[in-house]
């Protein structure tokens, strides 16, 4: 597929068939995900991928069953995989206090970072992995995790100081999409986001 018809493409899926993903087709979207850009080549991206019984457990922390039943979206949960993109800020930091980086000062403290590149690199890393998601003729949705973070991460064992960005829900798309609440909002002109020489 050619990449502007690639991008025109992509959409967020919301409904997913029960089709298993092959291991062989996960490891190549990681792959591409990881050939993202990274500040300092850092690489302070981390994916925790759930299936089966842990996509199971993921729902339950966060989607309680008596909340199900009103859920809107029945058909998310048959997504093969649930993957969760989780960047380390500490690494950033460390990277920056290296010899090559250490006088740029951004190697002190994360607050000496008046841009978190941590949530910047994996937001790129996340991008990609939407963009090898389409390509590879699967579907793939970015959502916040609104309920019960702490309980996953504590079940899972991610790090205090890892943050979690959300999750990604893959798997085969179902034949017919219900499009989002605000997929009727009409896409901003150039001209009011492209601003040349001044805003």
């Amino acid at each position: 597929m050619e990449f502007t018809e690639l991008v025109r493409a992509r959409r967020m899926t919301r409904a997913f068939t029960s089709e298993p993903i092959p291991a062989s087709a996960l490891t190549e979207l990681f792959d591409l995900a990881l050939r993202s850009p990274s500040a300092g080549k850092t690489q302070g991206t981390h994916f925790v991928v759930l299936q089966g019984v842990d996509k199971d457990a993921f729902w339950n922390d966060t989607l309680p069953q008596e909340k199900r039943e009103s859920f809107r979206w029945q058909q998310l949960l048959d997504a093969n995989v649930i993957i969760l993109p989780c960047v380390d800020p500490q690494a950033y930091v460390d990277r920056y206090s290296e010899s090559d980086k250490s006088a740029t000062g951004l190697g002190t403290t994360i607050n000496a970072w008046p841009t978190p590149y941590w949530t910047v690199d994996g937001s790129f890393a996340v991008m990609t992995l939407l963009l090898a998601a389409q390509d590879a003729g699967l579907g793939a949705l970015f959502f916040a995790v609104f309920n019960g973070e702490e309980a996953l991460r504590k079940r899972l064992g991610i790090p205090d100081g890892i943050q979690m960005l959300g999750a990604v829900a893959l798997g085969h798309p179902a034949e017919k999409q219900e499009k989002g609440r605000s997929a009727s909002r009409s896409r901003k002109k150039q001209s009011e986001v492209v601003h040349h020489s001044r805003w």
